[in-house]
């Protein structure tokens, strides 16, 4: 396989998979605990009005569709906040709306020639070293922010209640956290696209939960499981000629039918 790493693009493939593992790690672990993973998938779908913004406009698709995302997100938080009763109705709407508007502008776009699956499925051996870098600095970002408000966060995914009562400023991390899991997703659509997103998002996460005993430690094991992910999906890829989104994905999902059957300590103690 040290053929592979011969070829820049799939180096620089590497590196964006490593990056979005990172932020898959950090940010999946708070949206899982959180249990916004259906706010998320509205923010990934609606994303999509950015992807097409960007092409109407002529404008680089990385920048603005994190811009849109970011706007999609705030505006799903405030509806969640505002209308819980209804909120997991806008927030389909919000999900569609951004779904049809992407492909409207899209198909508005004059001379468009872009491949419209790149985006739905991944397109992660395209990666250029300038994305490569907006994507290793909204990681620095991102992971900024979480470590500037993590005794928050903390609190707040285990016990809103409680945060409150403490002083924590709950309404603000819930939009801070809404808004980094738009910039995760943009991140993310770029490696295995914007209909397997939720999957990196969520399975290693989830995979990470059954077995750390701290909210650090999760974050830790699930970026470690997406890299292992992202790095076997992109070999088997390469090896099989298989489109790489789908194979990380295939990966993953035999990685948690596998962690399934394996037996793991808390499984045991709460057996015990």
């Amino acid at each position: 396989m040290m053929e592979a790493l011969s070829f820049d693009f799939f180096r620089n493939a590497l590196m964006a998979g490593l990056l979005a593992s990172l932020i898959c790690g950090v940010i999946g672990s708070l949206v899982v605990v959180n249990r916004i993973v259906f706010l998320a998938g509205g923010v990934a779908h609606a994303s999509y009005g950015g992807v097409g913004l960007a092409f109407y406009l002529g404008l680089p698709v990385l920048p603005v569709t994190a811009a849109f995302s970011t706007a999609a997100a705030l505006g799903m938080a405030w509806v969640t906040l505002s209308a819980r009763e209804r909120a997991d109705t806008v927030i389909g709407v919000l999900w569609a709306a951004g779904m049809a508007l992407g492909i409207i502008l899209l198909d508005l776009t004059p001379g468009y020639n872009s491949d419209l699956m790149s985006y739905l499925f991944g397109s992660i051996l395209a990666v250029p070293d300038s994305d490569l870098w907006l994507m290793a600095w909204l990681s620095a970002g991102v992971l900024a922010l979480v470590a500037v408000f993590s005794r928050g966060l903390l609190v707040m995914s285990f016990d809103v209640e409680f945060a409150r009562s403490r002083g924590v400023p709950v309404r603000f991390l819930h939009f801070l956290l809404m808004g980094l899991t738009a910039l995760c997703v943009v991140m993310v659509i770029r490696v295995v696209g914007l209909i397997l997103v939720m999957a990196l998002l969520t399975i290693p996460p989830f995979m990470a939960e059954r077995r750390a005993r701290s909210l650090p430690g999760m974050m830790l094991l699930a970026g470690l499981f997406s890299a292992v992910f992202c790095v076997a999906g992109l070999y088997l890829s390469f090896a099989l000629d298989l489109t790489c989104g789908a194979t990380i994905i295939a990966v993953a999902c035999a990685g948690f039918v596998i962690s399934l059957a394996v037996p793991h300590r808390r499984d045991a103690e709460k057996t015990a």
